[in-house]
């Protein structure tokens, strides 16, 4: 993302807020994995969204109208010895030159300068509760201005959570974040045909995930999006499994569920294979039936629909099947309503997707399913998870099957981002074989 498209966010939000208020963003805290040894640093979507800032310790500052400039950063100063341990810093001056801060102000000073731009607003837009340490700074700010009211100063009489405004922004995604989602979504499908082609009997889980990390880096792509998902046999009925410890057996499937983030944006993917490349009876009957839920939902999936639609489609298609192969009896409009498919497909068929892979945005506006918009993009992940239980077959005990894809909405219908990642049985078969 270039400067002007995060001016143009934040020229969008104070248009938003109106006169009279300001916006308070602090980016994400540094973490400590071990001792003192940190996690590796990503910084707050919102804060992030708005400003292209990527340093900790910073606090971006929006007020509407401030005649000495509107966008304020706090951030590191310059410091050449910490910055010989640690690495470069933009400082103050890069702040306004880099990343189009109007001004900029040491971290440190933050205290004795806040205060003072808080005075005389009537609305403060922050988000409570997602930064409990900031949020005691922030009330220990407006506590302070109570204390001079009798001096004429005027203290904000309304918070406003920020999430309001900001997330419904998010949700609609412009060309240069679609642009982003497209890479994020490519570089992803070739790491899943990556490990396809490297996966045989006896390879670890992890193997297949550095497989999958390897082609994230070596196409742009430095981390992934969220923890990925190997889970052979048992293992892939486990839907947040992450361990990806154990070794692949012949005649098991594997699900993977991995996508590598790409200039903040990232992608979800989930595919099924079989380990030896070759999928049994059962597999195939199951996989079939899960790849026609896929393609069912994401036919759903245009403007005017409503988000439920989708899950809609895929529930019918599932229990269908199910019936059909006996994994299910009873009439199928009252085994939907009974929500029976539960027992083996227990998730919804997808979520917003866009900074974060669980994105921002509601599903619902009032009571109401929110309708589909060009701009939007979600995932479609049907599934189905056959669990040893009574009254189910031992030829379908622990298959585990989802297939996602992330799905952009257009004006005309929808733009399947991951279609590089193929998902046809026979062209799995076709391409573990080593075909083309």
């Amino acid at each position: 993302m270039n400067r002007t498209e995060f001016a143009k966010r934040r020229k969008r939000l104070m248009q938003a807020m109106g006169t009279d208020a300001i916006a308070i963003l602090p980016t994400a805290q540094e973490r400590i994995r071990s001792r003192d040894t940190e996690y590796h640093f990503r910084a707050d979507s919102d804060f992030y969204y708005l400003t292209g800032f990527p340093e900790p310790e910073a606090v971006a500052v929006l007020i509407p109208g401030r005649a000495h400039g509107e966008f304020l950063l706090f951030c590191r100063e310059k410091d050449p010895e910490m910055e010989t341990w640690h690495g470069r810093r933009a400082g103050l001056e890069g702040a306004q030159e880099l990343y189009g801060a109007d001004d900029a102000f040491p971290m440190a000073d933050i205290d004795e300068i806040l205060p003072g731009l808080l005075e005389n607003k009537d609305r403060v837009y922050y988000t409570m509760g997602a930064h409990r340490d900031f949020d005691r700074q922030v009330m220990d700010w407006i506590n302070a201005l109570r204390k001079k009211s009798r001096a004429g100063v005027h203290t904000p009489g309304e918070f406003v959570a920020l999430d309001h405004l900001l997330h419904d922004m998010r949700l609609y995604k412009s060309a240069a974040e679609a642009a982003a989602m497209r890479k994020a979504a490519k570089i992803s499908s070739q790491a899943h045909l990556r490990a396809m082609r490297a996966c045989r009997p006896g390879v670890q889980e992890y193997q297949l995930e550095a497989d999958i990390l390897h082609e994230f880096m070596m196409h742009g792509a430095r981390f992934p999006s969220y923890n990925s998902i190997v889970g052979g046999g048992a293992n892939g009925c486990i839907l947040h499994y992450t361990e990806n410890s154990d070794e692949l057996r012949d005649g098991d499937l594997v699900l993977i569920d991995a996508g590598c983030e790409y200039d903040y944006y990232a992608a979800d993917i989930t595919r099924t294979f079989p380990v030896n490349g070759k999928f049994s009876p059962e597999q195939r009957a199951l996989y079939d039936l899960v790849l026609e839920a896929n393609h069912a939902a994401i036919e759903q999936v245009r403007p005017g629909n409503h988000w439920n639609q989708p899950h809609e489609a895929a529930v019918k298609v599932l229990t269908q099947g199910l019936v059909k192969l006996g994994l299910l009896k009873g009439r199928v409009s009252q085994l939907i309503k009974d929500q029976a498919y539960r027992r083996f497909y227990m998730h919804r068929t997808g979520h917003w997707l866009g900074m974060d892979v669980h994105d921002v945005g509601e599903y619902k506006v009032g009571e109401e399913w929110r309708v589909l918009e060009p701009g939007m993009v979600l995932t479609i992940e049907p599934g189905l998870y056959i669990s040893p239980g009574k009254g189910v077959a031992k030829k379908w005990h622990n298959i585990g099957i989802r297939i996602e894809d992330d799905v952009l909405v257009t004006k005309s219908g929808h733009e399947v981002l991951t279609r590089d990642a193929i998902k046809d049985a026979d062209e799995i078969e076709a391409w573990m074989g080593g075909g083309k």
